[in-house]
């Protein structure tokens, strides 16, 4: 009964984990947005002290209970080992813990997030990582079925489905998914959740507090006929059937153990803590400064068209250098959103107006950043802000973003249609804050824009309005601090 309650729980989790990533429409957030702030990572790095503790409590009174129900990464190993166990029973078979490498990755991916290289810290942190997985290859082919539904529906008569552009973000973070899929697939199809008990930060530190758990799986000797069957098929190969231990550390309390054992000698109850001699060495005290320093360091878009009036086609636009990146209303600053994203895509995957894709550049990447090429970012939409789990795009309403001034723009007289004679004034027209104007230059004889930076808000409607391709003749440079914010 303990392993069906864990399973309903982990499917409930993984689900609404995987909705949320897929949602294009925006309505799923508000009843599945807990999934993703109560994730412990992110908490972590929203000081979510309430979520934080909360799960060390529950991990000291029944084991790595988050790692095998709310955590959306180690459910999916567990489907992979599903489907390994089907295609081979009695695969596994009890190992030695590794201390020593978990200890080095937890320190690396400490050092990491010190040094604000968060970029490449989270290509192992278990909810960021699920997240590039299924917003970049679970949602396209969610979208891809939408669009065959809505195909049909409107040959139908019927609007219940409505087409929705899927493109690619960025082809770096589409490769790190996938690689990442494949690898932690194979893993956990050949060897379980090796993964999570040698690589993943998370699994190391609440491995660590596991050790102490009140209530845990206990081998009774004087019922174990030694088949050695529960050993079989324990997915974190910590149960050590010669010696009637289990390695608290490794355990997940998946309770497959208690299910496939047939002389009912494993029990789910209080027993004393097994402490092994390969977990206490001198990495403990290396375990113990990581774990201090971690308490420390982390205290519906317009279509586009691509013909002219159905004769001429249309030049994709493309983005601009910037010398400063644009990060969305709520960032706050260039440090506060790097030191705090952990490049999940969630606010990605549920951008309306696909202004937001991920950060080509090494110091960021991954990281979301703005571009207008697609769309602009309308002052009545903050929805990025109230997906976003860790703080690094902090909530906003609707009514502050409006006086958040993220970037402002900056004009390229030379791309200018007014440069030529030619009467324009798309920008002025979509500002949205009335920070550009056209004014007469006596010098050259022809119009030309004029920018109010103090009223710019930066929100690129200039830019995504401006016919000129590839390049706008007007674009916007983001702000290293936000103003008004």
């Amino acid at each position: 009964m303990l392993r069906k309650i864990r399973v309903a729980l982990a499917l409930i989790c993984f689900v609404a984990a995987t909705l949320l990533f897929l949602d294009f429409t925006g309505v799923l957030h508000h009843w599945l947005g807990w999934i993703a702030k109560i994730q412990l990572l992110p908490a972590v790095l929203a000081v979510n002290v309430v979520v934080v503790v909360f799960f060390l409590l529950v991990t000291l009174l029944v084991g790595r209970t988050y790692c095998s129900v709310i955590c959306p990464m180690g459910v999916m190993q567990d489907v992979f080992g599903h489907i390994g166990g089907k295609v081979k029973k009695n695969r596994f078979h009890y190992t030695k813990g590794l201390p020593w490498l978990r200890v080095a990755m937890l320190v690396v991916f400490v050092l990491l997030m010190v040094l604000g290289l968060n970029s490449i810290a989270v290509l192992i942190a278990p909810y960021s990582a699920y997240g590039r997985i299924a917003s970049n290859l679970f949602q396209p082919v969610y979208m891809w079925i939408n669009n065959l539904c809505a195909y049909f529906a409107e040959r139908a008569g019927s609007y219940a489905f409505y087409h929705v552009d899927v493109w690619v973000k960025s082809g770096v973070v589409l490769a790190v998914a996938a690689v990442t899929l494949v690898v932690i697939g194979f893993m956990s199809f050949r060897w379980g959740r090796l993964w999570c008990n040698t690589i993943c930060p998370v699994g190391t530190v609440l491995g660590f507090v596991s050790k102490f758990s009140l209530f845990r799986p206990v081998i009774d000797t004087t019922k174990c006929n030694g088949c050695g069957k529960c050993a079989k098929n324990c997915k974190s190969m910590c149960i050590n059937p010669k010696e009637h231990t289990i390695d608290m550390s490794r355990c997940v309390s998946c309770m497959d153990c208690i299910e496939n054992c047939s002389q009912h000698a494993i029990q789910f109850r209080r027993g004393k803590a097994v402490v092994k001699t390969e977990e206490v060495d001198g990495s403990r005290r290396k375990f113990m400064a990581a774990t201090a320093a971690v308490g420390a360091a982390l205290a519906v878009q317009a279509q586009e068209k691509k013909v002219d009036g159905g004769l001429a086609v249309l030049v994709d636009k493309q983005l601009p250098e910037r010398n400063v990146p644009l990060k969305p209303a709520g960032s706050v600053s260039l440090k506060h959103f790097s030191a705090r994203c952990t490049a999940c895509q969630l606010c990605v995957t549920e951008c309306p107006q696909h202004v937001l894709r991920p950060s080509q550049s090494l110091s960021t990447l991954m990281q979301p950043e703005m571009g207008f090429e697609k769309g602009y970012c309308p002052v009545d939409c903050n929805r990025c802000s109230s997906v976003c789990p860790t703080g690094a795009i902090k909530p906003i309403e609707t009514a502050q973003k409006s006086a958040i001034s993220i970037g402002h723009a900056v004009t390229v007289a030379g791309n200018c249609l007014l440069s030529q004679g030619v009467e324009c004034n798309a920008c002025s027209r979509h500002c949205p804050a009335a920070a550009i104007s056209i004014q007469s230059d006596a010098a050259t004889g022809h119009s030309r824009i004029a920018v109010n930076e103090t009223r710019c808000i930066g929100c690129g409607a200039c830019e995504y309005y401006c016919p000129v391709r590839p390049f706008s003749a007007i674009y916007v440079e983001g702000r290293e601090v936000h103003t008004n914010c």
